[in-house]
């Protein structure tokens, strides 16, 4: 018979793993440490009693088979994916937090845009309907008719206005030829909503730049 202390093991490494489940990013790796996780629960459900837990064991069969339809379906989801070599540096950089999938549909609903030196972006005292990223330029933002700061690639403009609403707190203006990525405001809450962890993605991505702006002296850019 098996000893008491190999299935008292098994058990703790599958609680162990549950927990790793919890911990990790990636998606795909929290659902295969779950499935494995389950399969030690299944071992030690079958052998810490006299007759097996018939009920944990079907239950844990359950999520293995929800975390397993799960993986086949965001491998198949990857395979179709592909960024073009300027979503490939915004999804290595600014959009870490981001699983591929989620990266692709927030890419959807975006319009990249190129512009010339002297263009808006944003009128302080006026309501903004997207969210931009500069991805290649330098813009002068300007509060109350002074220069405040000089952002450069991976800055946003509208984020603030976006999170708590209302108008731009300031006016940005391209300073040379600019790139850069906009997305409807709209279009953007909508998809957040919809999806929970990639609100909390983007939350995290928009206190970056937040916190990079503050420490490069830059106030809000909208």
């Amino acid at each position: 018979p098996m000893s008491m202390t190999l299935i008292h093991t098994v058990g703790h490494i599958s609680f162990v793993l549950t927990a790793l489940s919890f911990y990790v990013r990636d998606i795909l790796m929290l659902r295969a440490l779950a499935i494995v996780s389950g399969i030690f629960g299944v071992f030690y459900s079958f052998n810490i009693t006299v007759a097996p837990l018939w009920l944990t064991i079907f239950w844990l069969c359950v999520f293995m088979s929800i975390n397993g339809v799960r993986i086949f379906n965001i491998l198949r989801e990857r395979q179709g994916i592909s960024f073009t070599e300027e979503e490939q540096e915004l999804f290595g950089t600014i959009f870490r937090q981001f699983a591929p999938v989620e990266f692709m549909k927030v890419m959807r609903i975006a319009t990249w845009k190129s512009v010339q030196p002297g263009e808006l972006l944003a009128t302080q005292g006026e309501e903004m309907d997207d969210v931009k990223l500069i991805f290649n330029g330098e813009v002068a933002i300007e509060r109350d008719g002074g220069e405040i700061a000089h952002p450069r690639d991976g800055t946003f403009i509208g984020e603030m206005s976006f999170i708590k609403g209302g108008a731009a707190t300031a006016t940005v203006k391209t300073l040379r030829p600019t790139r850069y990525v906009v997305w409807p405001k709209t279009e953007l809450e909508n998809l957040l909503k919809r999806n929970p962890t990639m609100d909390l993605a983007m939350k995290a991505v928009f206190t970056i730049d937040m916190v990079k702006k503050l420490g490069g002296d830059e106030n809000e850019s909208g």
